[in-house]
């Protein structure tokens, strides 16, 4: 091992408290360390700041970050900090007294890292300042940005290839989640990045469950989803501002801790409700596509979309919020034609080459809706990736295996029969009313009491009957009316009805636990865990830092595994360096043991 990977290997445990480097990072940073240029495609949570931040700590001069958004820039800021590296940030959220501290910092050579938006950075007083520094690394984050082929082009990234010629001695190293090949080649050139310095690792997240249903009752479907992630953090998002506040006001209004996040929202709101969310101070953000890129937030359980997203690269960054911390998450899409309706309209707005790539990207997330293969086959094709395998068991449609299903032919003659008779006119929620025998005002207006298949599916709940309606479109035995959501009956489903073909099927019940909990590797007392928890919360509302910055839930979760009773002993909890340990140590410890001592348990120390 060479002298600087050493040095790296050194950092990595005792700096940042990992034992082991994560693919591709170690190549990278060995890389980055010869003065090499490199654009680096790593899944979000696949470690892309650590490809940067340990060479930084090595070389002996500067390293320039480039970030998009002011609050990411100061969160990343605020972690390194809380490790004890001598990192800054320069922008106009500071004070002009702050700011020439922060400056004099930087000519005193006591900064290792400075971050900066493209347009702070390419401002002549702060080209005029780094001119008389040595810069010896510049990190291009969201290096997406650069291409107008990637999914949120900016113009003020494409005018960073200038900066090649300013810093001739500095390597430069482009990082992203999300990049076709078209992409990575517009900031290969755009950065004179040669052909070979490219580190692109999978675009799979086997943490995340991913999940299509039906959009049958939205509102119901989203509650049933959250019953079973109390207390959990997590994002909604939705295709308009207003259904954002609709449906904000509907999670209010069922007790949620929420907040909603949109354009129409001024500057002040926005920033209080994202705040909010980073700090743990509530739950569930609903939101616009304007929200997530300044999000760094690792323990997001949940990324539900409500409605649907524009296309599959959009959708992959999105998801890409959910899991950071690479415990289990969930990914909810609800799939609804009256959706693909609305994207068309506006995609008509658009002309010429624009109108043709958005009806390209429009059919990719059809796709992927509407597949019976696992959901990561054309979420990896999308991106070039050939999946490795035929199965993942963490969709939806792996985990749904012929053993674990029952022969639902029966209601499916039954509700199929219902929608025939109501002279497919109707939504699934009228027919699931008639089956049950309601007397709902509805059913009673058009006479549908006096049909044959009246209350004859009550053996079955309405959250059973739903479900079933759900499966049902996806199995192409019905379609949904693009106007008004009412069921049509296809080819298939006479045969259904004939006695033809039978159905195999879930009923709700066994549905329930598709998808994993977030639990971490191993039993975790739950009680220590929250009084980690509490005094982590504590520690950050006092510092004005989110919780994420003092220790991640993972390494909570880790301590409340293996109670550990010794410095030593918690110096080998994942996520925990020299600095943590030194700030935080006592108090966690004395947590520990007490809580040990009050339950007569002992230290389960790590193998």
């Amino acid at each position: 091992m060479s002298e600087g990977m050493a040095g790296a290997r050194s950092i990595l445990k005792n700096v940042f408290g990992y034992d082991d480097f994560w693919p591709l990072q170690e190549a990278i940073i060995a890389h980055l360390l010869e003065k090499r240029n490199a654009l680096v495609v790593l899944p979000t949570g696949g470690g892309k700041s650590l490809c940067y931040q340990i060479p930084a700590l090595i070389y002996e001069g500067l390293s320039i970050v480039i970030s998009p958004l002011i609050s990411l820039m100061k969160n990343q800021v605020d972690e390194l900090q809380e490790c004890g590296v001598a990192a800054l940030f320069l922008n106009s959220t500071l004070k002009p007294d702050e700011y020439r501290r922060h400056v004099e910092k930087l000519k005193a050579n006591r900064v290792k890292l400075l971050y900066l938006s493209p347009e702070a950075l390419l401002s002549p007083r702060t080209l005029d300042l780094l001119s008389t520094m040595k810069v010896d690394c510049i990190a291009i984050d969201e290096a997406h940005c650069i291409s107008e082929w990637g999914h949120d082009f900016r113009p003020e990234y494409r005018q960073l290839g200038g900066l090649r010629d300013l810093f001739r001695d500095a390597v430069c190293v482009a990082l992203t989640a999300t990049a076709t090949r078209r992409v990575r080649d517009d900031i290969k050139k755009s950065l004179q990045i040669g052909a070979t310095e490219e580190f692109v690792g999978s675009f799979n997240r086997p943490n995340l469950f991913l999940e299509v249903e039906p959009k049958i009752a939205p509102l119901e479907q989203i509650s049933e989803f959250l019953k079973s992630c109390r207390n959990e953090s997590g994002i909604i998002y939705c295709f308009s501002r207003r259904q954002t506040e609709h449906l904000h006001e509907f999670l209010h209004d069922k007790g949620y801790s929420v907040r909603p996040y949109h354009a129409g929202l001024s500057d002040e709101v926005r920033t209080e409700n994202q705040d909010l969310f980073v700090k743990d101070d509530i739950q569930i953000i609903v939101a616009t596509i304007a929200f997530g890129m300044g999000i760094n937030k690792p323990n997001v359980r949940f990324v539900i979309h409500y409605d649907l997203p524009k296309s599959l690269e959009t959708y992959y960054q999105e998801i890409g919020r959910a899991g950071r911390d690479g415990l289990p998450a969930r990914c909810l899409m609800l799939f609804g034609y009256g959706d693909v309706r609305n994207v068309r309209y506006f995609i008509q707005q658009k002309t010429g080459p624009e109108q043709v790539i958005a009806n390209i990207l429009l059919d990719t997330i059809l796709g992927y809706a509407e597949t019976e293969l696992c959901r990561r086959v054309p979420l990896l094709e999308y991106f070039g990736e050939k999946p490795g395998h035929a199965a993942c068991g963490m969709c939806d449609n792996c985990k749904i295996e012929k053993k674990d299903l029952s022969d639902i032919t029966i209601p499916a003659q039954m509700f199929l029969s219902c929608v025939k008779r109501t002279g497919e006119c109707f939504g699934a929620g009228h027919v699931v009313d008639i089956l049950r025998g309601s007397k709902s005002i509805k059913v009673l207006k058009f006479e549908h009491d006096r049909l044959s298949t009246y209350g004859i599916g009550k053996a079955h709940s309405a959250k059973q009957w739903r479900h079933l309606a759900r499966q049902f479109i996806r199995k192409g035995l019905m379609i949904q009316d693009l106007e008004h959501g009412a069921l049509k009956l296809t080819h298939k489903a006479w045969e259904v009805l004939r006695g033809k073909e039978s159905v195999l099927g879930l009923l709700e019940k066994e549905a329930a636990d598709l998808a994993p909990r977030a639990e971490a590797p191993g039993q975790y007392d739950p009680v220590l865990f929250e009084l980690l928890r509490k005094k982590r919360k504590e520690i950050a509302d006092r510092m004005n830092i989110p919780p994420y910055t003092v220790f991640h839930d993972r390494t909570l979760k880790e301590m409340a595994a293996h109670l550990p009773q010794t410095r030593d002993g918690l110096s080998r909890i994942h996520g925990i360096g020299a600095a943590k340990l030194e700030k935080y140590g006592d108090v966690v410890l004395d947590i520990i043991r007490q809580h040990c001592q009050n339950h007569k348990v002992a230290e389960r120390p790590i193998q």
